[in-house]
């Protein structure tokens, strides 16, 4: 069964204008687009276009809620994945997402403790894990994820060390405690530890490594640091960019953040798919709540390459990214393809035009248009030329 959904794209101040109506050939919101979710998320779940197609309900939270079995699936009680269309005009906080046990525990710690679910302060808003891929959609995605080794961060601060020589300008004491502090035999995690605690007196040491950035515009290597500084004065995030992989992303490439990866979307557009869940534990870049000992909790400090995910070919037309969870898998469609299915799933074209066929009736998408498709599908026929990712899980 195939059923029409929409939404709004959140408006969260670091979005985009207008470039996810742009991409999907809607009418402009007037607001910073942000995220345009495509789920069952109760946070905003997708509207439901013919409530008469799912027994009066209005959104895809309320018909799931109902009637589990025929929407989603034999034996599976929620739809386990979030599609988004994301739109970062500027950076997003650092962050981090705890692992399906993590998750569990804190969100029934917190619900024991009575904290509201809206509280500025919760950190556990369901009992899931967050793992997440994305791929770029712009021409080029810019983001941070995970941790670089130890001693190339002790390289980049080794030059911010010579910067400082060079200049006349004083520095703060915290300055030369941060410089013996990398020198030692320190790790990562005590650093990161270090830089975020907020007993040290770290937008000093912030503003005197901006000023060194801006000072050395010559170079490519600190430019960074100059632009997170813009937008997050004095904020411990900016000096621990220093210790992260900064990638950029050409259309089509893919990024796979597993739980514990700390990582923040920069700049661009692109399709996300994740676990159904809302947990963020911020690091940084943000005037949000950070709740230092449970993120240090969750970090995972391994210094380790940038976190690529790899599309595998389906046939000759299209291509599956298919992370190491059970969750989800997306999938992109050029032409022509046959698609198997193991529950419920999502279409979302975004060029194009398409005909799905399932087992008892078919469907038409063009640029713009989403549909959801019910468990009991399990082959779908796709004909048609463009772009239409497929969440689904595998």
């Amino acid at each position: 069964m195939f059923v029409g959904i929409t939404n709004t794209p959140r408006d969260y101040a670091w979005g985009s204008a207008g470039e996810i109506s742009a991409l999907l050939g809607t009418e402009p919101t007037g607001k910073p687009e942000a995220e345009l979710w495509l789920g069952a998320h109760p946070g905003s779940p997708s509207v439901i276009l013919d409530p008469a197609q799912a027994g009066g309900a209005s959104d895809l939270h309320e018909w799931i809620q109902r009637d589990a079995v025929h929407v989603v699936g034999e034996g599976v009680e929620r739809l386990p994945f979030l599609l988004k269309v994301l739109a970062a005009g500027a950076p997003l906080s650092l962050q981090a997402h705890p692992t399906p046990e993590q998750a569990a525990e804190g969100f029934a710690r917190e619900n024991a403790a009575g904290i509201p679910l809206t509280a500025p302060f919760r950190n556990y808003k369901d009992a899931s894990a967050k793992p997440e891929l994305i791929v770029a959609v712009s021409d080029t995605f810019e983001a941070l994820c995970g941790f670089r080794s130890m001693a190339d961060t002790r390289a980049s601060i080794d030059r911010l060390a010579e910067l400082d020589a060079a200049s006349s300008a004083p520095h703060p004491a915290l300055f030369t405690e941060w410089l013996a502090f990398a020198r030692a035999d320190s790790d990562l995690r005590a650093m990161f530890e270090w830089l975020i605690s907020a007993a040290q007196p770290v937008p000093e040491l912030v503003e005197r490594v901006t000023a060194l950035a801006e000072a050395d515009k010559a170079s490519n290597e600190f430019a960074l640091v100059r632009t997170l500084a813009g937008y997050y004065a004095g904020d411990p995030g900016v000096l621990i960019s220093l210790m992260l992989n900064h990638v950029t992303l050409a259309k089509g490439e893919a990024l796979f953040l597993p739980a514990g990866n700390i990582h923040a979307y920069l700049r661009g557009l692109g399709i996300e798919l994740m676990a159904s869940s809302d947990n963020v534990l911020r690091g940084g870049l943000t005037p949000k709540h950070v709740d230092v000992p449970e993120l240090l909790s969750v970090l995972d400090f391994s210094a380790s390459p940038v976190p690529y995910l790899a599309p595998e070919p389906v046939g000759a037309t299209a291509r599956v990214f298919r992370p190491p969870v059970r969750d989800f898998q997306l999938l992109e469609v050029a032409k022509d393809a046959t698609l198997e299915l193991h529950s419920a799933a999502i279409l979302l074209c975004t060029a194009g035009q398409f005909v799905v066929d399932g087992s008892e009736n078919s469907t038409s998408l063009s640029r713009g248009e989403t549909v959801f498709v019910t468990g009991d599908e399990s082959v779908l026929t796709v004909r048609g030329a463009g772009q239409l990712f497929v969440a689904a899980t595998q």
